[in-house]
C-alpha cells in the first residue's frame, strides 16, 4: 500500500495548490458536510462544497507524504524532514489555517532476529513518523467551517517493516481498553500491532493520538469541535483503526469524530463495522473501482454491490470453504458510507498501472472531475482545483 511519488510532479504540486480550495462558508450547515446524516444524497452527485472539502483534506494527506524521509541512505529516514512550525509551508499545503501539535509515529510490533541488523542493502525502522495532528487556529477560517477543526493526518505505508505488518491479515481482537472486552469485534492483526505497538523510548500511535486529544478537549472543549481523522492506504486503515479506538474511549467527548479515507484496505470485521456505526462516528471511503488494495485484505462479510464492484462475498463460497474462511478469520466487512469512483472511466487519467491506480494523486484527480454515477467525468477537471492535481 505504498505511495508513488515517481507518478507525482512535486514541484508544481508545492507551487500551486492551494489548501482551502477556494470552499465556500459551511457556517450551521457543517455537521451535514461532516457527515451527520451520512451524506445522504450529497455523494451522487456529488455536492460540490463536499467535493472542494474532500480535496481540501486530501491535501493534509499529502503534506504528510511530502515531509516524510524515504530516502533510505538518509541520516533521518523515516523521520519526518520539517519542523512541525513549518511542515504544512513546506510541503506546500499553504494558508490552512491549521497549526500541527503533535508528530506521530507507528512502531512496528515484529520481533526481528539480530542478524538483520547487519543487511547492508536493507534499512530497517522499527517506528516511523507517520502523521500528525493538526488544530485550526485561525479565526476567518473558524468562521468558515463553522467550528474549530482537528486533523489527524496519516501516510501510507513507506517502510519494509510496515509492508511486513501489512501482510499479517488474519483478524485478530481488539485489546480490552479498545473496546474488546466481551467483543466479537475483531480487526487486522498487522493494522492493530502498527497502532499500538510501542518501544522503551517511544509510545504508541494509539497513546500520542490519546494524549493529544485530551489536550484539545481541555483547551476547545466548550466550543463547537470537530475531529476529521484523515489517510490514504495504511493511512486510511489506522485513521478508522483510531477512530473506533477513539469512540471508544472518548465516549462523552464534545466533538463529531469523522473518517475521510482514499485508497483503503479493510480493516475488521462486521462485529467491529457495527460497534463502530453504532458509536456515532462517520466515515466517507473514497475507492476507486480499479485499485486492488480496496478489495483486500480477505473476503466480505457483506457487500449489497458485488456483482457491481468484483469483491469476493463469503456466502457465495461452497459451504466447507466459507467454514475454512471463517475459521482462518478472514472474513471482514466495509464500514460507512462510499465514494466510489473509476480512473478507467475517467477523460483525463489514461494508461494508468496498479500502482498509479492506487496512488493519492489519482484519487485527488478522480473526486476533482466526478460528476455522479450516471455522468462520471466532466471532460475537463474543475477550474478551482485543475491546477492542484495536474
Amino acid at each position: 500500500m505504498p505511495f508513488n511519488k515517481s507518478q507525482v510532479s512535486w514541484n508544481r504540486l508545492r507551487n500551486d495548490s492551494s489548501s482551502q480550495c477556494n470552499s465556500p462558508k459551511l457556517g450551521h450547515k457543517w455537521k451535514q458536510y461532516q457527515g451527520i446524516n451520512n451524506w445522504d444524497g450529497m455523494l451522487d452527485p456529488l455536492d460540490d462544497i463536499l467535493r472542494r472539502e474532500i480535496l481540501r483534506y486530501g491535501q493534509f494527506v499529502q503534506a504528510a507524504y511530502r515531509s516524510f524521509d524515504f530516502d533510505t541512505a538518509s541520516s533521518t529516514y523515516a523521520r519526518c524532514r520539517y519542523p512541525k512550525s513549518t511542515l504544512l509551508a513546506r510541503s506546500g499545503v499553504r494558508d490552512t489555517g491549521y497549526r500541527i501539535t503533535r508528530n506521530l509515529r507507528a512502531t512496528c510490533g515484529i520481533s526481528l532476529p539480530k542478524w538483520v541488523d547487519k543487511m547492508p542493502m536493507v534499512k530497517f525502522s522499527l517506528s516511523s513518523w507517520i502523521g500528525y495532528m493538526a488544530v485550526c487556529q485561525d479565526r476567518d477560517e473558524i468562521a468558515r467551517l463553522g467550528r474549530r477543526d482537528v486533523v489527524i493526518s496519516l501516510r501510507g505505508t513507506a517502510t519494509c517493516l510496515e509492508w511486513l505488518e501489512n501482510a499479517r491479515a488474519a483478524l485478530t481482537h481488539l485489546p480490552d481498553d479498545m473496546g474488546g472486552e466481551d467483543s466479537e469485534a475483531m480487526v487486522e492483526r498487522g493494522f492493530l500491532s502498527l497502532y499500538v505497538s510501542r518501544t522503551l523510548k517511544t509510545p504508541s500511535l494509539r497513546e500520542m493520538i490519546r494524549d493529544e486529544i485530551k489536550k484539545i478537549i481541555q483547551s476547545y472543549g466548550e466550543e463547537p469541535l470537530s475531529l476529521t481523522i484523515t489517510g490514504h492506504s495504511l493511512g486510511a486503515a489506522l485513521a478508522i483503526l483510531s477512530a473506533y479506538d477513539i469512540a471508544a474511549n472518548f465516549k462523552h467527548a464534545p466533538m463529531m469524530v469523522t473518517v475521510v479515507s482514499f485508497g483503503g484496505p479493510r480493516v475488521g470485521n462486521e462485529s467491529f463495522r457495527c460497534r463502530l456505526e453504532q458509536s456515532g462516528t462517520k466515515i466517507l471511503r473514497i475507492v476507486n473501482s480499479d485499485d486492488v488494495i480496496t478489495k483486500v485484505p480477505g473476503f466480505v462479510a457483506r457487500s449489497d454491490d458485488v456483482a457491481e464492484n468484483g469483491a469476493a462475498h463469503v456466502g457465495s463460497l461452497p459451504g466447507w470453504l466459507q467454514r475454512r474462511v471463517e475459521d482462518m478469520r478472514w472474513v471482514y466487512a466495509d464500514v460507512g458510507q462510499e465514494l466510489r469512483l473509476s480512473s478507467r472511466e475517467s477523460p483525463y487519467l489514461k494508461n494508468l498501472d496498479l500502482a498509479t491506480c492506487h496512488d493519492l494523486n489519482t484519487y485527488l484527480q478522480l473526486v476533482n472531475g466526478f460528476v455522479s454515477s450516471t455522468c462520471p467525468y466532466t471532460s475537463k477537471p474543475t477550474q478551482y482545483t485543475a491546477q492542484a492535481w495536474l
